[in-house]
């Protein structure tokens, strides 16, 4: 990366991603509040027992915050057991739904008003939402521009030697929001592509040789 900026191997980065995957059209999701129930029951799940879990909750008519608070938290746990850790996202899923109850009357829109600050600190409070989940809804249900980090983010950007000095979160995150332009469709696709690429071809064990971004990457040059 010598003698390029950050922001142009953030663009680079993005623009190899785009060219050899496409828009992703994330997040698959009816509404909102869909897209909040995935955040949750995402965490440590394989998307398509999530889609399982939600396929359920539709069955059930359990897909909005009254429904949920109305189920016994046995009953939805049984639910949404696809997904995994079904007790303890059953237990979140509800808190989520009285709190949003308790403080907007179940009104997302009020909710969203807030600024991306105001709504990320709210959204932390709860039960079970911790930084990636409250960026997730902050950008694919709020429409606001943050930029999601998860595990899959991180290595890409590890083994690409971008790294930051420091392995927070808030670190990781810093280094796409000062490098990029603030843009909600921008950072939903970059994500998503992330994702993408990680699942595919970066995972723990490489598929270096099939990989776009192999001409820029460090650790492939190193291990060639």
């Amino acid at each position: 990366m010598e003698g390029r900026s950050i922001s142009q191997s953030l663009r680079d980065i993005y623009q190899r991603l785009m060219a050899e995957y496409g828009p992703q059209h994330w997040w698959p999701a009816q509404e909102p509040f869909e897209v909040i129930i995935g955040a949750i029951l995402t965490q440590s799940a394989a998307w398509g027992n999530v889609e399982k879990a939600i396929a359920n909750l539709k069955v059930a008519k359990a897909l909005s915050p009254k429904a949920i608070r109305r189920l016994p938290l046995p009953e939805l746990a049984l639910i949404v057991r696809p997904c995994g850790y079904y007790n303890a996202k059953a237990s979140k899923l509800r808190s989520f739904a009285y709190w949003l109850g308790n403080h907007y009357a179940d009104d997302l829109n009020r909710l969203f008003a807030n600024n991306t600050d105001d709504l990320r600190q709210q959204l932390l409070s709860i039960h079970g939402i911790g930084q990636e989940t409250a960026d997730s809804i902050i950008l694919y249900a709020a429409g606001k521009p943050i930029f999601v980090i998860d595990a899959y983010t991180r290595r890409i950007i590890d083994r690409i030697s971008l790294a930051p000095n420091s392995n927070s979160y808030a670190a990781y995150q810093r280094l796409f929001m000062a490098h990029l332009p603030a843009d909600v469709r921008l950072f939903n696709e970059y994500h998503a592509l992330l994702v993408c690429l990680a699942k595919g071809i970066c995972r723990k064990s490489p598929l270096c040789h099939q990989c776009c971004l192999g001409s820029i990457c460090q650790f492939y040059k190193t291990n060639k």
